[in-house]
């Protein structure tokens, strides 16, 4: 069982300065989660920003049906856990199935709800019930308003620990624009608030059957979102983004998440 307490680290997400979710978008292998989770240790360590460690134990949401899924479920969650431990940080994962959040509960910290399942009672109602807390992702086919909803039914199990992530919005069949009135919008429901500025990038439905996006946006998106007053940032990283398994192409590369960071904490500082 992870040993972090859920309760003051939802208190330290909560504070004055931006925290950031971070990570790979799935666990690939042994090696390269811990690569990635010691050099964004470093960073925001030194920029003394709140760090959650970001990987999905398996991609269940795949657009053909040899994309790569995961090295399996056990083995991946343990990364997580080990990673929770060794770097002293608190772990989020995806899950997409109730029968997945009493298992994933057992090793991460935050539970995230994918945003095409974002209305999922079920799900929803599971994930609350761990008592863990719960980030859930916008649908690209909601405003921010609508998420209220969403919220309710987390915090209808007793569990009030709820972040809502905003992703973008459906913009044709192969785009996403980032309505940042939606930023404003969910914090009026009470919880904090995340910029995922990598998936609002996204340009999902290619013929290929694999996803595009826009990664020299990235840094444009959290910039904006930083300013539009987001109480957290959402970004996937990878070492090799063009050989990644699943969504290098809008991915940052992790040798310019440093830079990034430091523009978002100055913006953070000059608004603040």
């Amino acid at each position: 069982m992870n040993s972090t307490s859920n309760i003051p680290l939802l208190t330290t997400m909560r504070s004055d300065r931006f925290f950031l979710l971070a990570g790979p978008c799935v666990i690939e292998n042994d090696e390269m989660p811990y690569q990635i989770a010691e050099h964004l240790v470093k960073i925001t360590n030194k920029l003394n920003i709140p760090f959650i460690f970001k990987a999905s134990y398996k991609k269940a949401n795949r657009s053909k049906v040899d994309s790569f899924m995961g090295i399996g479920d056990i083995k991946a969650l343990t990364i997580l856990q080990d990673i929770s431990k060794k770097y002293k940080i608190p772990v989020v994962t995806d899950i997409h199935d109730v029968r997945d959040a009493e298992l994933a509960a057992e090793y991460v910290d935050v539970l995230q709800i994918p945003a095409f399942l974002c209305r999922q009672t079920d799900l929803l109602l599971s994930a609350g019930k761990t008592g863990k807390i719960v980030n859930i992702k916008k649908g690209q086919f909601l405003s921010g308003e609508a998420m209220r909803f969403a919220v309710e039914k987390v915090i209808s199990t007793g569990n009030s620990q709820v972040m809502l992530t905003e992703r973008g919005s459906m913009f044709g069949y192969q785009d996403l624009v980032v309505d940042f009135r939606n930023i404003a919008d969910m914090q009026e429901i009470g919880v904090p608030v995340i910029l995922d500025i990598t998936h609002s990038l996204q340009q999902p439905n290619q013929a290929s059957g694999v996803s595009g996006g826009k990664p020299s946006l990235i840094g444009l998106i959290g910039k904006a979102g930083i300013a539009a007053g987001a109480d957290g940032i959402f970004l996937e990283t990878h070492p090799d983004p063009a050989n990644a398994k699943s969504d290098g192409a809008n991915m940052l590369h992790m040798s310019k998440v440093e830079e990034l960071l430091e523009q978002l904490v100055k913006i953070r500082e000059a608004i603040c």
